[in-house]
C-alpha cells in the first residue's frame, strides 16, 4: 500500500462539479489519511454549516455535498480551509461513540475454500493465517461497492497479497476476503478477484431495519474464528442480520 506523500502537498481541496468540495489526504491508502478522513468528517458535522447537505469519506478522503449553485464555493471553502489547516488531522483522535464489532467467522472448510491459498500468496501456514485473521482488529475504512459493504484494515504487511487475476464466479453474502492488506465482508453474493477465507452471517445491508447501514467508517471490526458447529448453531439462532457478532461502543 502507498503511504500518505508529504504533508506539505497534503490536504487538498477540490471542487466536485458543482457538487461540493473534496478535501483529499493523500494519492494511495495509508492508516494516517484514513484517520484524517474520518476524523474531519465528524469535525465538519460538528459545525452543523447550513449549507452542507451531507457529509461522507472515502479511503482517503473526505467529501462534503454542497449545492455550488446556490453557495458560492468560497463561502464553504474558506470556512473548511480554515478548519482543515487548524488541526494535524493525520494525528486526529478518531470520533467517540464507534462501534466494535466482534464476528464470528467460519475458516476454510467448503464455505471459504480459498484461505489455504490466500495463506501461501501470504507466506504462512494455514493454522497462522487463521491465527492472524481471527485475532486482527481492523477499522472500517470506507464503505462502498454494494451497499454498506465495509473495506477493512490494515493487516500486517505480509498480508498485501495481490486479488487474483481470474474472478471466482460468486462468493455468498457474508463472505469474508482478503487482499492488499485489506478485508471485506460482502453484501451481496458477487464475482470477485479477493480470495474468499472466511465466512459469517454478519449482514451489512438491513433494508427492513431502522438503521439498514450496520456500519460506519470507523468502526472497528473483529474476526474471531468458529468452529463449523458453531457456525451452524450461529445460523438457526440468529435471524437479526447480526450474525451472532458482539458489539460494544468505542470512547
Amino acid at each position: 500500500m502507498c503511504g500518505p506523500l508529504p504533508m506539505s502537498d497534503y490536504p487538498r481541496i477540490r471542487r466536485v462539479g458543482l457538487s461540493g468540495l473534496l478535501v483529499q489526504f493523500g494519492e494511495g491508502m495509508s492508516e494516517p489519511a484514513n484517520r484524517a478522513a474520518i476524523a474531519l468528517r465528524a469535525a465538519v458535522d460538528a459545525q452543523h454549516w447550513p449549507e452542507v447537505r451531507e457529509t461522507s469519506t472515502s479511503l482517503v478522503s473526505t467529501f462534503i455535498s454542497v449545492d455550488l449553485v446556490g453557495t458560492p464555493p468560497d463561502v464553504l471553502g474558506d470556512k473548511l480551509q480554515e478548519l482543515v489547516s487548524g488541526t494535524d488531522w493525520y494525528n486526529a483522535p478518531l470520533p467517540a461513540g464507534r462501534t466494535l464489532w466482534e464476528i464470528p467467522t467460519l475458516y476454510g472448510t467448503d464455505a471459504a475454500p480459498q484461505l489455504e491459498e490466500a495463506a501461501e500468496a501470504a507466506g504462512v501456514s494455514v493454522q497462522t493465517a487463521i491465527d492472524e485473521l481471527s485475532s486482527a482488529r481492523v477499522r472500517v475504512l470506507t464503505i462502498g461497492f454494494a451497499p454498506g459493504q465495509p473495506y477493512t484494515g490494515e493487516l500486517p504487511p505480509h498480508w498485501n497479497i495481490p486479488r487474483q487475476q481470474a474472478l471466482t464466479r460468486s462468493v455468498p453474502a457474508g463472505a469474508l476476503v482478503v487482499a492488499i492488506r485489506q478485508l471485506i465482508v460482502f453484501t451481496n453474493a458477487t464475482p470477485t478477484g479477493w480470495r474468499h477465507v472466511g465466512q459469517t452471517a454478519f449482514r451489512t445491508f438491513r433494508p427492513d431495519s431502522d438503521t439498514p447501514i450496520a456500519l460506519t467508517p470507523g468502526d472497528e471490526m473483529s474476526f474471531p474464528s468458529v468452529s463449523a458447529a458453531e457456525y451452524a448453531r450461529i445460523t438457526r439462532a440468529d435471524t437479526s442480520g447480526n450474525g451472532g457478532a458482539q458489539r460494544s461502543v468505542l470512547t
